[in-house]
């Protein structure tokens, strides 16, 4: 592993340095769940490795603190045709090592993302997050357009997710050196990563300044970022409570009391967007039989689960989408609990006496699986929970294999809150997430046309008609979208969480 820079560890310890003007600069420390895959911000798929990417590495795109995708690196945008979106770059951006950013940079980082192998010999896992894009086109040293092999409505929302690498600097080290060296755009540079424990940064004094349309612009407030590995949870709001990290991510629900009854601390929450779902095994019986899917979301008490064991940080859902995506349908018929009427619809599929089935889970959501099993076994869907290994059980599910299991919980995040990010992948015939094998010429149709319809109220309301038919068909036992959930310490300032997960901490301070 190659160091930037030597770093005072007595200075990291004390935590704390003078900046002009008598004012006082803390570091910022994050007790965060996983380490960084690779600091190559074009060769991973994780969201927590993106965090951590995110505060060194700037995008063309970003989002405000509501969602809305706001220019970046990028000082406009526009579409010139159904296939082609025109960028300008904001001029005099540098990079860490003082290079500047132009637009063969940004060809560079979006070929390497796009060709076969065009990493390291291999084909870059964000490609399917750029879409149809076929090329990039440099119109001049501060202008790039994006060419599409076809209509993509959506690809504005999906560039928020890709950070501009510098051309020159990865020719220098390649791509094996840009996976444990950093040279982005963004407020933060790398100090030193530590594998296992922590990535040490600190302030970049000639950035930019960052959006315009997220106030204040400028250097970050922070000396110092530490994203400190801390996997476990309780060690995680230890540390927090102690003094020891300002921000503790992925708070379980059952620890926000003591957090918040910590004079030092508070618990800050904010929608989410991943859905969770049970998976139902379509292609085999019993779930192969539309009236025993309905019957198991019958069969649910969400609000008690809700209100019980998440402690009302989740909202209920009856279908694929969170309520705060775009094309959300709000008119969407609620399963509401009714075990009578499951044993009915039980009893009309052919199962009077009920059904033998096992549920999936991982063990970090074997409570809530537990939980599940015990109501569905009371209208008959006796159902025993299996615990298993992530890895192990995203195989068992792979779409691309026979499916052998009956049911799993799991979920599927939704960064862009559009639909197309997560509707798409989850339940059209044979795509990559459609772990239940769902299958419907009627929402495939609606999927396809969706993707290249670039107006927006029609792109709605198919979005809308594939929900309701999703809705009927139940390929899911539909559950809820979960809050995320932060212990933050009470001097930590400028800082809000993100309903995409990010931990961007160029505005945050300590008071």
């Amino acid at each position: 592993m190659r160091i930037f820079r030597t770093l005072a560890l007595a200075g990291v310890a004390a935590g704390v340095m003078a900046i002009s003007g008598g004012a006082v600069a803390a570091d910022i420390r994050v007790g965060f769940t996983l380490d960084a895959l690779t600091l190559d911000p074009g060769n991973h798929r994780k969201r927590e490795t993106e965090t951590i990417i995110r505060n060194m590495y700037d995008g063309l795109l970003t989002r405000d603190s509501k969602m809305n995708v706001v220019p970046e690196l990028a000082a406009s945008w526009k579409q010139v045709d159904v296939t082609t979106y025109e960028f300008k770059l904001r001029q005099g951006i540098k990079f860490h090592n003082g290079d500047e950013m132009t637009a063969e940079d940004v060809k560079f980082t979006m070929d390497r993302m796009i060709q076969k192998n065009g990493i390291d010999g291999q084909t870059s896992p964000r490609g399917g997050l750029l879409g149809p894009l076929k090329d990039v086109q440099v119109v001049d040293k501060y202008t790039v357009r994006f060419h599409l092999s076809t209509a993509w409505a959506i690809l504005p929302a999906m560039l928020p997710f890709q950070e501009v690498v510098s051309k020159s600097f990865v020719q220098k080290v390649g791509d094996k050196g840009l996976a444990t060296q950093e040279n982005g755009a963004g407020p933060f540079r790398l100090v030193e990563w530590r594998k296992g424990d922590s990535i040490i940064m600190e302030r970049f004094a000639d950035y930019y300044g960052g959006s315009p349309a997220i106030p204040p612009v400028g250097p970050a407030k922070a000396d110092r970022v530490i994203f400190k590995v801390i996997p476990e949870n309780s060690s995680r709001v230890a540390a927090l409570l102690a003094g020891d990290v300002e921000i503790a991510a992925e708070v379980p629900v059952h620890m926000m009391k003591q957090i918040d009854a910590n004079k030092a601390t508070k618990v800050v929450k904010v929608n989410g967007t991943r859905s969770f779902f049970v998976s139902l095994n379509n292609t085999k019986a019993p779930f192969d039989n539309k009236l025993v899917r309905q019957a198991a979301n019958y069969a649910l008490n969400k609000k008690l689960i809700i209100d019980k064991i998440l402690l009302n940080t989740a909202t209920p859902i009856s279908g694929v989408l969170s309520p705060d995506a775009f094309g959300f349908d709000a008119t969407l018929p609620a399963y509401d609990y009714d075990v009578a009427k499951a044993r009915k619809l039980l009893a009309e599929a052919g199962f009077p006496k009920g059904v033998d089935v096992t549920m999936d889970v991982e063990g970090a959501f074997a409570e809530t699986a537990q939980a599940i099993a015990s109501l569905l076994t009371k209208a008959g869907i006796r159902t025993k929970v299996q615990v298993g290994e992530g890895s192990v059980l995203k195989a068992k599910w792979d779409p691309t294999k026979p499916k052998s299991g009956d049911m799993w919980l799991t979920s599927w995040g939704n960064g862009s809150l559009d639909p197309e990010d997560i509707f798409a992948p989850t339940l059209r015939t044979n795509d990559r997430g459609n772990s239940a094998g769902y299958s419907s010429a009627i929402v495939d149709g609606l999927l396809s046309a969706a993707s290249t319809e670039t107006d927006p109220v029609k792109r709605a309301e198919m979005f809308k008609r594939a929900q309701k038919q999703v809705n009927a068909d139940a390929p899911w036992i539909f559950l809820w979208v979960p809050q995320d959930i932060y212990g933050v310490s009470k001097r930590l300032k400028g800082w809000q969480p993100s309903a995409d997960s990010r931990i961007n901490l160029h505005r945050a301070y300590l008071e």
